[in-house]
């Protein structure tokens, strides 16, 4: 197995919580950031704009993607233009399409055309990433971002889908594969394995690194003391003896 150190997938944070993002700033190897308007309501944030400001403020040297929430196709080109003009680390998350489901492509090449780094997202099947990579082909520096893990959701496995992804990109050095929505620790590996760019993870799955390499039989015991403990501070009792009694 890897060490932290021996990983070549750059690790993205995804999150929308000031301080969240300040400890993982804090880390060298959290090499960037993902945010999106899901996380931004969980966090209770309430101006947009004020808070990437914010956050902007501090994080000047990593990159970091805000999305745009219109779904109107000419609204979302004024947002993305503002969002792009907030900082030289900041890529503007666009939608693969908007809720009527149509394509964002035509959209997204203009940007490109713009000069405007993207961060293309919720992308799910090959045809999309064709799509997708062809709209970004003589564009700046982009992302996209496959949902793998939503992808796994679904019974399917995501490598087979993410390896083919890096094929179909591989003609255009300035495209970099995210594998999005990660569940476990183990998906940062196997997104190294594969060769991807970029995988954004949550705080708690990042948290979770201080594990590799951990002792099995370790863990297990923790994990038994864990149990016996929980069970103790919650006091549980068993009437044993007179359950015996009833039985007999």
């Amino acid at each position: 197995m890897k060490t932290l150190s021996q990983l070549q997938v750059k690790i993205f944070a995804d999150g929308a919580d000031k301080k969240g993002m300040l400890e993982m700033y804090a880390k060298p190897f959290v090499k960037g950031f993902t945010t999106n308007p899901t996380l931004m309501r969980k966090a209770n944030i309430n101006d947009y704009e004020v808070f990437a400001i914010d956050i902007l403020r501090v994080i000047k040297d990593k990159p970091i993607s805000f999305e745009v929430f219109s779904d109107d196709f000419d609204e979302m080109y004024e947002q993305a233009r503002l969002i792009a003009s907030w900082g030289k680390n900041v890529y503007v998350k666009i939608p693969v399409s908007n809720t009527k489901g149509e394509s964002a492509c035509a959209f997204i090449q203009e940007l490109a055309k713009a000069g405007v780094k993207q961060n293309v997202t919720a992308l799910m099947t090959l045809d999309q990433v064709k799509a997708v990579t062809r709209a970004l082909a003589d564009g700046p520096a982009a992302c996209i971002s496959v949902f793998a893990g939503r992808i796994a959701d679904t019974g399917r496995d995501p490598v087979p889908m993410m390896r083919a992804a890096l094929s179909i990109m591989s003609a255009y050095p300035q495209l970099e594969l995210i594998w999005a929505s990660p569940r476990e620790l183990l998906n940062i590996f196997q997104s190294d394995e594969i060769g991807c760019h970029i995988i954004t993870a949550t705080n708690d799955i990042i948290n979770k690194l201080s594990l590799v390499g951990k002792d099995l039989n370790e863990f297990s015991l923790e994990t038994v003391k864990m149990f016996y403990q929980d069970a103790l501070a919650a006091g549980f009792q068993l009437s044993v003896e007179d359950t015996l009694a009833e039985a007999l």
